[in-house]
């Protein structure tokens, strides 16, 4: 573990600790691995309007937008670690570009965490006023949990800063609350109203933004308490792994919701889809065309 000597937690920005060759190659992978895998999930989505009515298409481009978001942050992160940092006497020094390397996280957070709420929303059975309420608090809150975040751990104190770090921290938990009531009331608020096979994915959906969100603190909170490469590693593999759970497998359980609850829709006669659903190689309705009768097929 590369400890800097005779500093103090907050003497040192986890940008600033030199890494070994493994720990530098280490949070290459990470960030490689999930440029790829935001990479693929944006084909994923482009393809799937087809594959949900006109009612939940917001989902599937709110979906679009975050994985591409995501994935210019990484490509924005791959360049920051590539020349933010030189090799010198058998480690990776970082210099005056490393907190980019931190810095662009945050910058990705606040976009895409606002457009993961409006994607769970556009499934959900919120309509209306009570939608927009909801989808309003849910991004102010959203962007202000990353907005703080970014002042405290990067900008006051150029990450060094223990009162910074606490007091911007407390503040971006408020809105990590807030955003966690929003997610948590949207969903319980749906359960009832869904389509049975709807109920698990959205369940699923909600409990993988509950848990995964929490690597945030937890690495927000380790740069105020430790200082060393072996830390610095962790972190950065540990947040885009949980990127990829939050955006890809998230964004995969919302388009599942979508299109159940399309086919939902087809088989109820209360709209149509010109393609027919199949989920799991199961066809779930035939496809509609906008002037026939329920149950017509199209092309399909």
């Amino acid at each position: 573990m590369t400890v800097l000597p005779r500093a103090t937690p907050f003497d040192v920005a986890p940008w600033e600790i030199p890494l070994t060759p493994g720990q530098h190659v280490l949070i290459q992978f990470g960030i490689v691995v999930a440029a790829f895998a935001l990479a693929a999930m944006a084909l994923r989505m482009h393809a799937a309007r087809r594959e949900v009515g006109d009612r939940y298409r917001p989902a599937v481009h709110a979906a679009a937008a975050a994985v591409s978001v995501a994935f210019l942050s990484y490509a924005l992160l791959f360049l920051e670690l590539r020349s933010g940092y030189r090799f010198e006497d058998g480690m990776w020094r970082p210099g005056a570009e490393a907190a980019g390397t931190w810095a662009a996280r945050f910058m990705d957070w606040t976009v895409s965490v606002p457009l993961l709420v409006i994607e769970l929303i556009a499934v959900s059975a919120l309509a209306g006023a009570a939608a927009r309420r909801a989808r309003a608090v849910g991004i102010a809150a959203g962007a202000g949990m990353a907005i703080l975040g970014f002042l405290g751990a990067v900008v006051v104190g150029g990450g060094r800063s223990y009162p910074a770090l606490l007091g911007f921290g407390l503040a971006s938990a408020v809105c990590f609350v807030v955003l966690y009531a929003v997610i948590i009331a949207t969903v319980l608020k749906s359960l009832p109203v869904l389509p049975a096979a709807a109920r698990g994915p959205l369940t699923a959906a909600m409990v993988v933004l509950v848990v995964s969100w929490f690597a945030y603190p937890v690495v927000f909170g380790l740069q105020g308490l430790v200082s060393s490469g072996a830390v610095t590693t962790f972190s950065q593999v540990l947040l885009s792994a949980t990127d990829l759970v939050a955006k890809v497998g998230f964004g995969l359980l919302v388009l599942r919701v979508a299109r159940i609850r399309t086919a939902a829709d087809v088989l109820a006669g209360e709209d149509v889809h010109p393609e027919g659903i199949w989920i799991d190689q199961l066809r779930q309705s035939d496809g509609v065309l906008p002037d026939g009768p329920p149950g017509a097929l199209s092309r399909d």
